[in-house]
This record gives structure tokens, sequence and C-alpha cells, in this order.
């Protein structure tokens, strides 16, 4: 099992998860996070810290949500590792926002 940052990240980019993760497990890419399920440990600690609910369990992912798991995987072995909290100014904007998987800049 590992941990998978879903749709809900895109153009918002929290990143208050990845400020708690023991392993610094997070990369970051222009609008979107994603997770190394190499390095999760599937402690669970960043879920409830992401105010837009983005993270899930491999194993609770909606249909619609498992291309997700690709897209974790592969970006984070091309993106760089991100350790510390940023902000993000356009977060209000894109927090309420669906189906953004077409905004998602690889």
């Amino acid at each position: 099992m590992t941990y998978i940052i879903t749709e809900n990240c895109i153009k918002c980019k929290y990143t208050d998860c990845v400020s708690v993760c023991p392993v610094d497990c997070f990369h970051e890419g222009s609008n979107f996070l994603v997770i190394n399920e190499k390095l999760c440990i599937d402690c669970a600690i960043c879920v409830p810290e992401c105010p837009v609910e983005a993270i899930f369990s491999d194993l609770d992912l909606k249909d619609n949500q498992k291309i997700f798991l690709k897209i974790n995987s592969e970006l984070s072995k091309i993106w760089p590792n991100i350790k510390n909290l940023k902000i993000n100014k356009n977060i209000k904007k894109w927090t309420n926002i669906k189906n953004k998987l077409h905004l998602l800049k690889f």
C-alpha cells in the first residue's frame, strides 16, 4: 500500500502534507505534487494535512482517480523532491474546481 495524490491537488498544490512527511517522499511539479511510492511508508500522516482531500490510499482510489497511480509513479522519478512548506498564492481560486486533469503540467 502507498498513498497517492489525486486531481484535487492540481493548481492548488498545498504543501502542508510535505512538512509532516517523515521520509520526504513528495516531489513537486509546477502545478501539482506527487508521492514516490517506493519511499512512502504508509504512515498516513499527510492525509489529514491536505485541506482539499487530494491524498488517498492506493486501495481507496475511485476508478476515475486510478490514473494517478501511474502519474505519481512516473512523475516522482523526474520531478525534484520537496521537503518544506511553500505558499501558493492561487490556492483559493482552484480549491473547489473539479475535473482538472487536463490542467496538469507534466
